[in-house]
């Protein structure tokens, strides 16, 4: 099956899922791969909605020169950290 975005109907097909050591999985196909630009070594997301699993292709974030990749992770906890007071201070 040839997976193509322009058509309007849904995309099927059926895997199977097989043991991988203590795991389970499941092979993608070529079109499957092709579909979301996803290639070998690639991080995907996983989400479970309402009995489904739902595969997205993460596209990773190319950060300018001198800030580090943790740098968001950082500038989080700190928000997460002082909310009530950087809501206090933006309601002044």
């Amino acid at each position: 099956m040839v997976m193509n975005e322009d058509q309007g109907s849904p995309r099927f097909q059926t895997r199977k899922i097989t043991q991988i050591g203590n795991s389970y999985g499941m092979t993608l196909s070529r079109e499957m791969l092709d579909y979301l630009k996803i290639t070998k070594g690639d991080d995907v997301q996983v989400e479970m909605k309402a009995g489904e699993l739902i595969l997205r292709r993460i596209q990773h974030t190319v950060y300018p020169d001198g800030i580090s990749e943790d740098f968001f992770d950082v500038l989080n906890e700190t928000i997460e950290k002082y909310d009530t007071a950087l809501k206090e201070l933006k309601d002044r």
